[in-house]
Parts: C-alpha cells; structure tokens; sequence
C-alpha cells in the first residue's frame, strides 16, 4: 500500500497591508475617544465636587472619581496588556 504525500500547506501569519491600516486607524481612534472621555470624566467629578462643596452637601465623589481614574488606568494599558498576552 502507497501513500502519496502532499505538501501541507503553511500560511503566512502576516495579514494584508490594507486591512492593517484599517483597524490601526479604528484602534487609534478608539483609544483617543477613550482618553477623552476620561479627562472629560476628570474634568466632570472636579466640577461636582466643587459645587457639592461650596452648597455644603456631602457625596461620594470620590469613589466616582476612584471609578473614572480606574477607567483611564485600563484605557491607557489596555494594548500593552493586550500586546503582552498575544506576544
């Protein structure tokens, strides 16, 4: 008995240029959506606990402002996280 063997093909791992450039445009944009609405979340908690200051009204802002930072923190690290787990 005789088995003819083929060639088992092996792809290449690199994906076309014209969809990279794609997704590194939506990518960058997303991360830049990401950072502004986190200083914009910043800029949000500042305010509201300057005007529940100054009307002498106690709030958790800071936990608020826990969340928003926490937030930045994983926008931030987000593609070196990603980068680091598929490298």
């Amino acid at each position: 008995m005789s088995f003819l063997a083929a060639a088992v093909p092996d792809p290449q791992r690199q994906a076309p240029a014209a969809l990279t450039d794609k997704i590194d445009l939506v990518l960058g944009i997303a991360a830049w959506a990401g950072t502004a609405a986190g200083v914009a979340g910043v800029l949000v908690t500042g305010a509201m606990m300057a005007i529940s200051v100054k009307r002498g009204e106690s709030s958790e802002h800071m936990s608020r402002l826990g969340m928003v930072l926490g937030g930045c923190v994983l926008v931030a690290t987000a593609g070196p996280l990603v980068q680091f787990v598929f490298n």
